[in-house]
């Protein structure tokens, strides 16, 4: 088995392709031992010291690390078990339930959806998915909002990528926009955690900034 490797636009996320289906359809992410636990190969994947994140798509794995720690640390170990898992033919899922849980319900059509959120999710089904993926991420839908905001979340390695907001806006958003005139925008959702994940970025970047003005001062 020869697995290829892709960079993605996210220095710390790289695209594992194993050659073989890894999610038939649908895609699935893991950030933590938690959500992990629904995969063989994700709970080892996590296990690798400076790993944060696995994220699966149709037929490629992105993971994503830490900035602290090097690709040639973690490169080997994954390598390693992907072609164990590949190679074995275990299933990626320990149960149906759990594959099924772990996928996007997002763009699923439902009777109770208005026809400009049908369009939406049809849209980010056929056209915005299938680029993302190339990048190795995924885009889930989150609520159209009264006054025509789109809410998403972006997932694999297009989480956190400076690149994502571009994205985001000049693409997604005037895809969205030239289709569906009732989209007045787009806007990323931030789970909890990411919150105060960058509300603490922040502020360490608003104290490094403070110490390095002090620092001019007294010269």
């Amino acid at each position: 088995m020869f697995i290829q490797t892709e960079t993605t636009p996210n220095d710390d996320s790289l695209k594992f392709i194993p050659g073989v289906p890894v999610m038939e359809e649908g895609t699935a992410e893991f950030l933590d031992t938690k959500s992990a636990l629904k995969s063989p190969l994700a709970i080892r994947l996590m296990g690798i010291e400076g790993v944060t994140g696995v994220f699966y798509g149709p037929d490629f794995v992105t993971v994503s690390k830490d900035s602290e720690t090097a690709w040639s640390v973690i490169k080997p170990e994954v390598y390693a078990i992907l072609m164990e898992h590949f190679s074995s033919g275990e299933s990626l899922f320990r149960s149906e339930e759990d594959r099924e849980s772990a996928g996007p319900q997002d763009t699923r059509i439902l009777d109770t959806d208005s026809e400009t959120v049908a369009m939406i999710k049809e849209l980010l089904e056929t056209r915005v998915r299938p680029a993302i993926m190339e990048d190795g991420g995924d885009i889930e839908y989150r609520g159209f909002t009264d006054d025509g905001i789109v809410k998403v979340k972006l997932k694999g390695s297009c989480r956190g990528c400076s690149s994502s907001t571009v994205t985001l806006k000049s693409g997604i958003e005037r895809m969205l926009m030239h289709y569906i005139p009732e989209v007045k925008g787009v806007e990323e959702v931030l789970d909890k955690e990411e919150e105060i994940a960058l509300n603490e970025f922040q502020k360490l970047e608003e104290k490094l900034a403070k110490e390095h003005g002090h620092e001019k001062d007294s010269r």
